[in-house]
């Protein structure tokens, strides 16, 4: 009998601990759960969503230009988890293909993507940051904009315009255009009417010619009507795309007026400041992602749809003289001499762009160049 009533007195207190346990575990969990919410909602906070709109001088999604726009939007969006997001607009959709700089300065959208030679009316030294004739390649402009102090005089450029530049891609060596007359020599460019951009169109109009700026959804329907007489754009991949081979007939090379063409991304400065730091540095890095993309497209599809554009349509390709060659240099160097001589920020751009081209050619002597030289050699 009293082992029965010891049992059972254990049994009441085991019972009596169960529920003290369980009260107790019922008056903390509240409380955890509270703590866990208010780190939440401080997290949700400081990470709120930002949505901006870009607008670009290209037509949506056209092959390599407008294609890297939206690719800088996927990985911007893909890095910060979606806390930034942008919505890409083709040319006209928002401005006109020419009006991405005012809308971007303006705030009217957060963001664009364009070529920085045309605002050689705005600013003459803007051309810097996107190509001038027989200046460097891509790669050594990637060199000079990252580690040579192009991209701090870039930004120093367009600050008083409220603009944020980014280096947003690059085509490589162009073509020199699409003609309906043989160049034989200096003569062949007078009297004709071109589409040619940047410095290169105040060359062309000292070598007799007229240059013109039209934007590319334009310029078939242009060359077709007679409204220009030649054009270039970009290189194979995007001509064929273009169609110029059904309105002209000779394809000529090498580009000497755009060697290694960078592309921008001009952010609004106040919505780029506005950012938290691990934003801006994902709208940095995705930037540098997307001017590497556009490049690596352009070197292997331009191979490809040069064949085509040879065997399937009967283009007939080019080379231009070496005295024609010789004679746009000389204005080359003639122009850029004027242009800098009376802008002060031109002459620093055009000193450090100059004095870092110097450079890296005297090394290219001696690796790229050597080495297709030598490649070609003993391929023959």
């Amino acid at each position: 009998m009293k082992t029965l009533n010891l049992q059972a007195l254990i049994i009441l207190l085991l019972v009596s601990a169960l529920v003290v346990l369980s009260a107790l575990y019922v008056v903390k969990a509240p409380v955890f759960v509270a703590a866990d919410e208010d780190a939440l909602a401080g997290l949700n906070t400081n990470q709120k969503r930002i949505h901006w709109k870009m607008t670009t001088s290209w037509p949506k999604g056209f092959p390599g230009l407008g294609t890297a726009p939206e690719t800088f939007a996927r990985h911007v969006e893909a890095m910060s988890g979606g806390r930034l997001t942008i919505t890409v607009y083709g040319a006209r959709e928002i401005v006109p293909p020419l009006g991405v700089f005012d809308a971007v300065s303006n705030g009217s959208v957060e963001v664009g993507h364009t070529g920085a030679y045309y605002w050689k009316g705005k600013l003459p030294a803007a051309p810097f940051f996107t190509t001038i004739p027989f200046g460097m390649t891509a790669q050594e402009m990637n060199a000079w904009l990252y580690y040579g102090g192009g991209i701090e005089l870039w930004r120093e450029l367009y600050a008083p315009f409220n603009l944020y530049p980014l280096a947003g891609g690059n085509t490589g060596v162009q073509m020199a255009g699409w003609f309906n007359r043989e160049i034989k020599t200096l003569d062949d460019l007078k009297g004709l009417k071109m589409r040619i951009p940047g410095i290169a169109g105040e060359v062309f109009n000292r070598a007799g010619g007229t240059a013109v700026n039209i934007a590319g959804g334009d310029l078939y329907t242009s060359l077709k009507t007679g409204v220009i007489d030649a054009t270039e754009w970009v290189g194979p991949y995007n001509d064929l795309s273009m169609g110029f081979h059904e309105v002209a007939k000779y394809y000529y090379y090498p580009g000497w007026h755009e060697p290694g063409s960078t592309l921008e991304i001009i952010v609004n400065k106040q919505a780029f400041e506005a950012l938290p730091e691990d934003l801006k540095t994902i709208v940095e890095v995705a930037a540098r992602a997307a001017n590497q993309d556009m490049l690596d497209e352009y070197t292997a599809r331009n191979n490809a749809a040069l064949q085509q554009l040879i065997n399937e349509h009967g283009v007939q390709l080019k080379r231009l003289p070496d005295g024609v060659l010789k004679h746009l240099k000389r204005i080359t160097d003639e122009v850029i001499a004027e242009m800098v001589a009376g802008d002060a920020e031109a002459e620093k751009i055009y000193r450090s762009y100059s004095q870092f081209a110097e450079g890296v050619k005297a090394y290219h002597r001696v690796s790229e160049k050597a080495y297709i030289n030598a490649r070609d050699m003993v391929e023959e």
